[in-house]
């Protein structure tokens, strides 16, 4: 049996509460990932002796933000896939 995509519902509609209630925490961890990195970016812009060191520093915070979005993506997916198995198995 072919499952249904995580945001319909059962008689086809999006479910636009869900996929806010999602993007909400979301948007959080990428608005804390950027504000982190604009401090060395500004450090950088401010210290010319050390401008290399601090843009080297903002394209690290970046990244490594960049992939602690991609794991928490990739987890939460996960976890509403086991939850949306577990209610269809329970419906059973």
């Amino acid at each position: 049996m072919p499952s249904r995509p995580l945001f319909i519902d059962s008689d086809g509609t999006i479910e636009i509460d869900r996929i806010v209630a999602e993007a909400i925490p979301l948007s959080k961890l990428i608005g804390v990932m950027g504000l982190v990195a604009v401090v060395p970016f500004a450090i950088a812009s401010e210290v010319a002796v050390l401008r290399g060191l601090f843009i080297a520093l903002t394209q690290f915070v970046l990244a490594v933000g960049s992939g602690l979005v991609l794991l928490y993506i990739i987890t939460r997916a996960m976890q509403l896939t086991e939850q949306k198995h577990a209610q269809t198995s329970d419906q059973r």
